[in-house]
C-alpha cells in the first residue's frame, strides 16, 4: 500500500515505512521530532523544476510530465520505493500545503505505475522440446 501524508500530521502505526521525499527539510520541524525511516532527497524534483512549478495548480499537468522525465533518468533513486511499497505499507511524506498538487502525489503515482507486475504470459501451448531431441508425432 502506498500513500502520501503531510509531515505536520501526526504519525500513525498505519503509516508503515515513512520516507521524506523533499529536497529541503520542512520548516518548523526539528529533525529529532519527525519520526521517519528515511529521507530520499534524490527523488525530489530538481530545484529548477520546483521553483518553476511554485505549487501552481495550473502547471500541474506539465509539472508531472517534467518530473516523470527527471525520475526516469534516475531509477536508482526511486526503485527502492517500488520495492518497499511491494513489501508493505509505504508513506511518502511531504511539506506542501496543497495535498493534491505536490511532488509526493506525483511520485506516488509514478511508483505505483512502476510497481505493477507485468501481465501474466499466456499459457504455454506445449512444453519446449530439448534441443536435439527427436520430434515425436502421435496418432489418435
Amino acid at each position: 500500500m502506498l500513500e502520501t501524508k503531510r509531515v505536520y500530521e501526526p504519525e500513525s502505526p498505519k503509516d508503515g515505512t515513512r520516507i521524506l521525499v523533499e529536497r529541503l527539510w520542512p520548516r518548523g520541524i526539528r529533525k529529532a521530532a519527525l519520526h521517519l525511516d528515511g529521507w530520499n532527497k534524490d527523488v525530489a524534483p530538481s530545484t529548477e523544476l520546483r521553483k518553476w512549478f511554485s505549487h501552481d495548480p495550473e502547471k500541474w499537468p506539465e509539472f508531472r510530465q517534467r518530473y516523470f522525465k527527471e525520475l526516469e533518468q534516475h531509477p536508482e533513486a526511486w526503485e527502492p520505493l517500488v520495492r518497499e511499497s511491494a513489501r508493505g505499507h509505504l508513506t511518502l511524506l511531504y511539506s506542501s500545503h496543497d495535498s493534491e498538487h505536490n511532488n509526493a502525489v506525483a511520485l506516488a503515482e509514478f511508483v505505483a505505475r512502476h510497481g505493477k507486475k507485468p501481465a501474466r504470459a499466456a499459457a504455454k501451448r506445449s512444453p519446449a522440446r530439448p534441443k536435439g531431441s527427436p520430434k515425436v508425432r502421435t496418432r489418435l
